[in-house]
């Protein structure tokens, strides 16, 4: 980051109602920097002659630790996650008017936080009067996610092995759901099912809200009311990935709610698996970052012409758009401690190139409503899949691949009830 200090605060709890709080989720920044997970700290990083790291978090407090839960306490978080230094939490605006002082850059999430920037704000005043003293305040504040998101687009291998678990977890979420589905229970009651099998191999939380669409729920986008009853002859498409040690799993399948496919349900889906497998050829390195959506959109392109959803040539069907009233979302999104996960996808205005080290969700669907140009048979057919796609050296790997998505996969799996 060149030399200054980087201030980042993690994220705080947030009050669900009158004495509850939401269960607490830190900031990724901060817990990619730091490894430590618990409310009220701040991480402090100096680059210069010398570079230090030093954490500011809650004291030991054993009465609180009787009601909340165990604290590790500055003296041995320094100790158990190697910082410099750490020091109580009530000591950080002491402590940073020090630090700041004669440093050339801050370094901070400028924007994220309006009483934060005023805060560091005002920490930077109070190091400003100290000028006669011979100590300066930074000329210079800089926001340290442009750093920080270039940092975690690339994942090592500790972070790849964290994301093959979470993705394992949740391709066994996905069979068990395809096996627990039948016509008359509540999308509620699957939901119920993915979030048994997360937590039962560690993974406590889902990485967003789980997306379990029954019919026609499965056309829109970001359903997650997830209360309808399922209904012989309908497709259920469900969106719902774990968070394990921080990292997210994205997964979408669809199949029928009784088992097996309609002749129309078929057309549709094996389009959109032809769709996909065009999209996760096109991942590879050096190939630009929007090389699978524009894989995946020629053939859905062709698939919505035999349909009689689109008229024309591919070609006119992709100029004009009228392909973005079946499929109207672009084919993926960067992966990692946040399920739409940080990192630029262009660099000077162009598409970047893909590198060892990305990963990406690709996710291409097709979703059909009602209209009077439509035919009947289509109405109402929500499909998408969505596999986690890490970018090799020799190509790329699907993490998630173990989730049937094959017509005859689904259809014998979901013979085997549970």
């Amino acid at each position: 980051m060149g030399r200054g200090i980087a201030i980042i605060p993690t994220a705080p709890e947030v009050a669900r109602n009158a004495d509850t709080h939401y269960g607490y989720r830190h900031d990724s920044n901060f817990y990619y920097l730091s490894g430590f997970s618990e409310p009220e700290a701040v991480l402090v990083l100096i680059a210069g002659d010398e570079h230090k790291t030093i954490l500011f978090c809650r004291e030991k407090n054993l009465e609180r630790e009787i009601w909340d839960g165990h604290r590790v306490g500055p003296d041995a978080a320094a100790e158990q996650f190697g910082f410099d230094a750490a020091y109580s939490i009530a000591q950080l605006d002491e402590k940073l008017t020090e630090l700041m002082g004669n440093q050339p850059a801050l370094f901070y999430p400028l924007g994220d936080d309006a009483a934060w920037d005023q805060r560091i704000l005002k920490l930077r005043s109070a190091v400003q009067e100290k000028v006669r003293s011979g100590i300066r305040a930074p000329d210079e504040i800089r926001d340290v996610r442009a750093l920080l998101n270039e940092m975690r687009l690339f994942k090592d291998a500790h972070e790849l092995d964290i994301m093959h678990r979470a993705a394992a977890i949740s391709t066994r979420a996905h069979q068990r759901a395809m096996q627990f589905t039948r016509p008359e229970i509540f999308e509620y009651q699957v939901e119920a099912e993915l979030l048994h099998e997360f937590c039962s191999h560690g993974a406590r939380h889902p990485a967003y809200t789980s997306i379990v669409a029954g019919g026609a729920n499965a056309c829109v986008l970001h359903y997650v009311g997830n209360n309808a009853q399922l209904k012989d002859g309908e497709l259920l498409l469900i969106d719902a990935g774990c968070e394990l040690d921080g990292y997210a799993s994205d997964i979408t399948r669809t199949f029928p709610v009784n088992g097996k496919f309609s002749a129309a349900q078929k057309d549709v889906y094996e389009i959109v698996l032809a769709a996909q497998a065009a999209a996760i050829a096109a991942a590879q390195p050096k190939q630009t970052w929007n090389a699978p959506h524009d894989a995946a959109l020629r053939v859905l392109a062709q698939g919505f012409i035999d349909l009689k959803l689109c008229s024309g040539s591919v070609d006119e069907v992709l100029e004009s758009e009228s392909y973005k009233k079946f499929y109207m979302h672009r084919t993926g999104h960067w992966l990692g401690m946040d399920v739409h996960d940080v990192g630029d996808y262009k660099i000077d205005n162009d598409w970047r190139a893909l590198q060892p080290g990305m990963v990406l969700t690709v996710e291409p669907g097709c979703y059909i409503r009602p209209a009077d140009d439509v035919p009947r048979a289509l109405w109402n057919i929500g499909i998408r899949i969505e596999d986690d796609v890490v970018i090799t050296a020799e190509g790329n790997e699907v993490l998630t691949d173990a989730a049937p998505k094959s017509v005859a996969d689904i259809e014998e799996l979901m013979r085997i009830k549970i």
